[in-house]
């Protein structure tokens, strides 16, 4: 029983340090991807928008249009592409996101876009950005 104890108490610190270190590096990627898109010319107007049961990591304006940016962060030796993970489910979850924001902003008669962008680090060093525009529809 106290074994058990013991093992149980060591997964819940594991789990915990394992969770914090996927959420700075999703925060790093995050911010790796608002700096390059400010500097391609987009305007940031949020970040980390939370709305009903999802969330965008950003929101840009470019050219008139609406951008709702999801980012996804990984390491170079996990295995497949960042943007895989943006499955129907989490399409559908930033599509709802994205109307609860076009009304707290009034619904303003504005066209809109989603983008991906993968941040890939090759250990601890920034690896690669692809910024997919236009990435998927409904």
């Amino acid at each position: 029983m106290y074994i058990m104890r013991m093992e149980a108490n060591w997964f819940r610190h594991w789990f915990r340090r394992a969770k914090a270190e996927h959420l700075r590096l999703g925060r790093k990627g995050e911010s790796i991807a608002a700096q390059i898109l400010q500097e391609r010319g987009m305007e940031l107007l949020c970040r980390n928008y939370r709305a009903g049961h999802g969330e965008i990591d950003l929101v840009f304006r470019e050219e008139g249009v609406l951008c709702f940016v999801e980012v996804k962060t990984r390491h170079r030796q996990r295995m497949g592409r960042p943007i895989d993970a943006v499955n129907a489910q989490k399409r559908l979850t930033l599509l709802s996101t994205a109307r609860y924001y076009l009304r707290d902003i009034g619904k303003p008669p504005v066209k809109c876009r989603f983008d991906v962008v993968e941040v890939v680090f090759e250990k601890s060093k920034l690896w690669k950005v692809l910024h997919w525009k236009n990435a998927f529809s409904f």
